[in-house]
């Protein structure tokens, strides 16, 4: 192996590292890398045998990279393959995959806080609301002040002038 193929193996492994730390899986950073150092564009059956995952793997990644428009997919003189390569637009990527994985999260349990909150709210109304009760609300309304701050520090221009 040469130098070059030793460092974008390298590469390819800190990607996966990075990403499986981030919780969402090796593969798709190691797809990313291996596109983004690869001169030419690569096809699923490329991707598999560089990387040695399976077919299956290298689409469910491709699919999820293309959703967060961290690849394109381009036509190849003579093939009749989809091949991609990666595009470098490192802030929108990060944007998408953000939106994609922390916004979701976000949603569903902001929508969880409220109906707890609005159960709350209606057993303070009645007569039976207790310490615990009480407690829950406090520990609830906590979370809530968290949410809003952290969605102010998404809103904030400085990251959105970062992240375009």
């Amino acid at each position: 192996m040469n130098d070059y193929d030793h460092i974008v193996r390298r590469m390819v492994e800190a990607a996966g590292h990075a990403t499986q730390s981030m919780g969402v899986g090796r593969v798709l950073g190691q797809i990313f890398a291996w596109l983004y150092f690869s001169p030419e564009p690569q096809s699923l059956d490329d991707l598999t045998s560089a990387l040695g995952i399976s077919k299956g793997s290298a689409s469910m990644g491709v699919r999820q990279l293309e959703q967060w428009n961290a690849l394109e997919k381009v036509w190849v003189k003579g093939s009749r393959k989809d091949y991609y390569q990666a595009k470098d637009y490192f802030g929108r990527i990060v944007k998408s995959a953000v939106l994609d994985l922390v916004g979701k999260r976000m949603e569903t349990s902001a929508g969880i806080l409220k109906e707890a909150s609005a159960d709350l709210q209606r057993k303070e109304k009645g007569s039976e609301f207790s310490q615990d009760d009480r407690f829950l609300r406090e520990q609830i309304d906590k979370i809530v002040q968290f949410q809003e701050k952290a969605q102010g520090m998404w809103d904030s221009v400085i990251l959105q002038m970062l992240l375009k």
